[in-house]
């Protein structure tokens, strides 16, 4: 139905994800420019790609009906 609302949990995913991914981009930054990651570096890429993956499942969930 055109005018639905969107959910306040897709709202909240959008900027969860968003969140994620400035952390991620600091993470870069940080191994700039080489961007040669250490073991601890890539688990923390790693970790943040997971944790963005969780929260676009929740964008899709919630807008693609």
């Amino acid at each position: 139905m055109y005018g639905d609302l969107v959910s306040k949990r897709a709202v909240d995913a959008v900027f969860q994800a968003l969140f994620i991914l400035s952390d991620l981009r600091f993470l870069l930054r940080e191994t700039a420019p080489g961007h040669d990651l250490d073991e601890a570096q890539q688990k923390r890429a790693a970790t943040s790609i997971a944790k963005v993956k969780r929260q676009i499942a929740i964008i899709e969930e919630e807008l693609v009906r």
